[in-house]
């Protein structure tokens, strides 16, 4: 008997029982779901919620992979084992010891992420008596991207289910969420625990538990240079390749560049809000070079140093770009209109500059300012057709005199 028939037998055993939508959720992984269209005036196409989040996951993977061969590079590079390479061509970047120290940081995270997220939807599933939901499928690759090497896994799960609880299934699961979940579980992991999500100590693996030591590893970020000041220690290619510490997936703009061309070609993601994100992004720096220029900020003003970066420097450093193109076009969080697409991602990357540069102890602010325009994009809505509805009773009363 083939597996499929197997399967079969299992899913009428299960029909109707309270643990019919985890086996579901495992038989619809391999195979068609429960309920398909056949007949009728129905619009079938090849897309679906679980090919949707599957095709992200296909733009995220090179960024996983980049992030891991990085963990290792950076912790090795900052012992002074290894030299620095030149860009994807550089043999001490892709070695094996590099791989094998990156994985065994970095897949711990993704264990934990898909692990524990994924046994909160079974359990809410379960209790609520629908099917399992496939939204999590993106969330739980998402958030080993954004969260230090480091970060103590019981603390991971416990902002998981954080996350899952209250940024999605209080809402009522997928598609019904305000706020981006994989966001969310990043903000709780700050406020709740600052000391590992900030500071020169957290980006690269074994920096904390060498801190206060002789051969103390430093792991200081490009935007944690500014903020201070200092000089930074990388040119503009290292910050292009993603050969820089920071959050496992956020580095190499080139595969975030390559992700955002795949999600634009297949209709996933919403090139409006990624192009829109980036032109808020250079108004504000463009903002705070001119303010720097005309002599209004010194050098001995805290803000100096990221102010005076050039402003299309910004789109290389930190976040922003990941941001712009993984979590700012989340369609169920982001604006839905095409006006409000554009108003929605530029005043993220207009926020995102602005916290990045008045608040020092936290530099990087595009995912403050996501999960902040993740509330308002209704109201950015609303009131963009609302204007569309008054346009065209006005265009009624003009005819009609």
């Amino acid at each position: 008997m083939s597996l499929k028939s197997n399967l079969h037998i299992l899913k009428e055993k299960y029909k109707g029982k309270k643990i019919a939508p985890v086996f579901n959720a495992l038989h619809t992984f391999l195979y068609l779901p429960n309920d398909t269209t056949h007949n009728g005036t129905h619009i079938k196409a090849a897309d679906d919620l679980k090919r949707t989040m599957n095709t992200v996951i296909i733009a995220l993977i090179p960024c996983l992979i980049f992030g891991i061969f990085n963990a290792g590079y950076q912790h090795y590079l900052a012992l002074g084992e290894i030299e620095s390479a030149k860009g994807f061509l550089g043999a001490s970047f892709w070695s094996l010891d590099n791989l094998i120290l990156g994985a065994w940081t970095v897949l711990p995270l993704v264990v934990v992420s898909y692990g524990v997220g994924l046994a909160v939807e079974f359990l809410f599933a379960v209790i609520k008596g629908h099917e399992v939901e496939e939204g999590y499928l993106v969330t739980g690759m998402l958030v080993p991207l954004i969260v230090p090497i480091d970060i103590p896994l019981w603390m991971l799960a416990v902002a998981v289910v954080f996350g899952v609880v209250i940024g999605k299934e209080v809402f009522g699961g997928t598609g019904m969420n305000i706020l981006n979940p994989a966001l969310t579980i990043r903000a709780f992991l700050f406020f709740a625990y600052p000391t590992w999500m900030s500071g020169d100590k957290v980006w690269v693996h074994g920096a904390v538990e060498r801190a206060g030591t002789a051969d103390a590893i430093s792991g200081e970020t490009i935007l944690g240079s500014y903020a201070q000041n200092s000089t930074v220690a990388y040119d503009y290619w290292d910050m292009f390749w993603g050969l820089i510490p920071g959050s496992v997936g956020e580095t190499s703009k080139v595969l975030i560049i390559l992700g955002a061309l795949f999600l634009i070609f297949t209709k996933i993601g919403s090139w409006r809000i990624i192009v829109s994100t980036l032109i808020g992004a250079l108004v504000m720096g463009l903002i705070f070079n001119t303010v720097v220029d005309a002599g209004w900020i010194t050098e001995t003003s805290k803000f100096y140093g990221l102010m005076s970066v050039p402003f299309w420097q910004h789109l290389i450093i930190g976040s922003i770009l990941f941001g712009a193109v993984y979590m700012a076009t989340d369609p169920v969080t982001a604006s839905q209109t095409n006006k409000g697409k554009w108003i929605y991602g530029f005043l993220i990357g207009f926020i995102s500059i602005m916290i990045r540069v008045f608040n020092p102890a936290y530099p990087e602010g595009v995912f403050l300012a996501i999960l902040l325009m993740n509330v308002f994009a209704p109201t950015i809505d609303h009131y963009v057709i609302q204007g569309n509805v008054k346009r065209r009773m006005n265009r009624v009363k003009v005819k009609a005199a």
